[in-house]
Formats: structure tokens, sequence, C-alpha cells
């Protein structure tokens, strides 16, 4: 069974308790984190590259020059593809590239991130400290203790807290968000992934069966 270290809000090391559970014990499927992370990267592209074709180019109308006697060669508009200044051939539009993930993969996805990181000792529970005003030097004190301040760090509370997001985004590698909105991609991406014990529950709670 996964174990996880549990650390006080001073950043000391208390105890270790067992994380029970298929959430953390459950086979690591890397297929399935695949078509999850591919799945996920495909849908934050924006498809807003768009470029002019001849029909948007300003220009056009008459006839450049005449059809024959000029010795040079025909020419219809001068918004052509083949002109300086005319429009582009083939080049892409505006596209939505979004496709849904089915929640079944997501759910099984994140189970094999977790189960991937409680193998490896990755999973911390630690009790933040009270932060009234953001105070960035709070949180870097408590991850230096840790000796995880250099690292990919995932912090998963429970709640909306405007004083903890401001403290952990001037951080480079620290990530914060909401236990119920995590995804399997930020589970990756992190090194260490520290839960609050109302985080831990919830997401126990929610994502267990």
């Amino acid at each position: 069974m996964a174990e996880a270290k549990v650390y006080d809000s001073q950043g000391n090391m208390k105890e270790s308790r067992p994380l029970e559970g298929s959430l953390f014990n459950s086979e690591v499927k890397s297929h399935l984190l695949h078509s999850f992370v591919a799945g996920y990267l495909n849908n934050q592209r924006h498809g807003t590259a768009s470029v002019k074709t001849r029909t948007g180019v300003s220009g056009g109308g008459k006839k450049p020059w005449r059809q024959k006697g000029t010795g040079r060669a025909r020419s219809g508009s001068n918004t052509s593809p083949v002109w300086v200044g005319g429009g582009i051939a083939w080049g892409p539009s505006p596209k939505d590239w979004y496709r849904p993930i089915p929640k079944k993969l997501k759910r099984a996805a994140l189970k094999s991130a977790f189960s991937d990181k409680a193998a490896t000792n990755c999973i911390r529970i630690v009790e933040l400290p009270e932060i009234e005003k953001p105070q960035t030097k709070m949180i870097a004190e408590l991850l230096k203790k840790q000796d995880i301040y250099q690292k990919r760090v995932l912090i998963l509370s429970e709640g909306f807290n405007d004083s903890l997001n401001k403290s952990c985004r001037n951080i480079r590698w620290l990530a914060h968000k909401r236990s119920l909105l995590v995804n399997p991609y930020d589970i990756l991406w992190a090194e260490y992934v520290l839960l609050t014990p109302d985080a831990l529950k919830k997401i126990e709670e929610v994502f267990q069966n």
C-alpha cells in the first residue's frame, strides 16, 4: 500500500500515513494516460491561425493589362497568389480543434496518474499556514524546508483562496489548483503533488469509485 509523508504548517515532517483505496493503488495504465494527454493538449489549441485568400486581400477588380500583345504572361487580377501582395493559396483558416474526452477515460487516467505518483513517494500531505494576505515568501520557505523549491510542484487545496493563489503564482514551477479541478495532465506535469488534508478527503470522496 502506498504511503505519504505528512508535513505541518512549518514544513516539518510529522509522520507517514497510508494512502488507501484504488485512487492511489491502481495499476498504472500508460496507454490511458497517453490518450488523455493527447486529447487534452489537442483541446488547448486555439485554432485561430488564419491567412487571407485572394478574396480577402485589397485590390483586384480591373485586369492589370490586356490579354494579348504585351509580351507578358496573361493575368486577370493582382490578388492572384503568384503576385507579391496577393492572396495565400491553401493557407490555414480558423478551426475548432476541440473533441470531448470521455468521463470514464479521464477518471481512469486520473487514478493511473495518482497511483504513479504514490508509487514513487511523490505525494505529500501538507498543512498549509493561514494566509490572510498574499505572502509568496511564506510558501517559498515551506517548499525550501521540504527540499522541493526548485522542483515542479502542484498544490491541491479545497475551496477558493485568493490569497493562496496570489502567494503561489510568483514562484516558478509552482502551480496551485482546487482539488476537484485537477486533471491527469496536471499530475503528470508535477514532480511532487502536495495535498491539504481537506483536499485529500475531497478527492477520495469524488474520484475513489
